[in-house]
């Protein structure tokens, strides 16, 4: 229990600035945000030392949540890369102190350029502060560190100013999971956010047969296209299923001498094209069944999905 109180300390100080950052929001942030909208090219994020790390963060946030940006290592930028932003572009440059000598470049150039500067600083009367077209305060807060040097709550603000921005662009441009999951393909997160109609089976791949098909014909197709059922239709609607379950509950000698209406489920287990693979999942795990098919509106099959195409 030796280190708890520190640390308990710590996360308090840091949970007390942000709701002080909170707060304090006001009508430059609303411009802030208006800004960032209205811009053609993309948001230019820099930041020197620690706030250069924040700064590679809320980048990397904002382009993942549909607001293209990029980091720009202020003293690379003294030396060339200056020309990774254009006239389009907007600058977010962060500094605690807002007098980093590195941003001076970059700040003097987006000047000139006549692009907006928004900067993230606590203090107003800086180099940075004064030079700014929108200034997004920090609140005057000790850092948690206890010989207030290392820079912990005031990145925690920066971090949370930038995530801020980035969620009121991601709403305000209508920002969608689909799109989320266009920026995010691989990995766990692109599997979580894949919707049904990507992995689904269509066309002539689907088990598909008429109410009255003969039990060698559900058979055959069963075996044919490998899921293990059979959707029954009655003209273009589905109207029932036939698993190779259903087929073991009805084994007998007289089984081959029935017909599909006569074996098949009703009202078959289905999921919307649109929705999340992850809840087709849920679905069929609930279900304890391992297909499902994607039908339209008028309950007409549009494809098939297995647990397998999931997992």
């Amino acid at each position: 229990m030796k280190y708890l109180e520190e640390a308990r300390q710590v996360l308090h100080d840091e949970a007390q600035a942000l709701q002080v950052l909170a707060d304090s929001l006001g009508d430059s942030f609303e411009k802030t945000v208006e800004c960032l909208l209205g811009i053609k090219g993309r948001i230019a994020v820099t930041g020197m030392g620690k706030s250069g790390h924040v700064a590679r963060k809320i980048a990397a946030t904002l382009a993942s949540t549909g607001s293209p940006a990029y980091f720009v290592h202020p003293a690379e930028a003294s030396h060339g890369d200056l020309g990774m932003i254009t006239a389009e572009d907007a600058v977010i440059a962060i500094s605690n102190s807002g007098n980093t000598a590195e941003l001076t470049d970059i700040v003097l150039y987006a000047s000139q350029n006549n692009m907006p500067i928004v900067a993230i600083t606590r203090n107003a009367d800086s180099f940075l502060g004064k030079h700014c077209d929108y200034l997004l305060l920090q609140p005057q807060m000790h850092e948690a560190c206890p010989l207030d040097c290392a820079p912990t709550t005031s990145t925690t603000v920066q971090m949370a100013l930038g995530d801020a921005l980035a969620m009121c662009l991601l709403t305000a441009r209508g920002f969608r999971r689909e799109d989320f999951r266009r920026f995010h393909p691989g990995g766990s997160l692109g599997q979580k956010l894949s919707l049904v109609r990507d992995l689904m089976h269509t066309g002539s791949a689907m088990p598909l047969l008429s109410l009255d098909a003969p039990m060698m014909d559900v058979l055959a197709e069963m075996t044919r296209k490998g899921f293990g059922c059979v959707g029954v239709m009655d003209g273009e609607t589905l109207v029932g299923i036939i698993t190779d379950g259903d087929l073991r509950r009805h084994m007998g000698p007289n089984i081959l001498e029935s017909t599909a209406r006569e074996l098949m489920t009703v009202h078959p287990v289905c999921v919307d094209a649109d929705a999340l693979s992850a809840k087709a999942q849920g679905i069929m795990e609930d279900r304890k069944i391992t297909c499902v098919f994607v039908v339209d509106e008028k309950q007409r099959p549009m494809g098939i999905l297995s647990m397998h195409d999931i997992l």
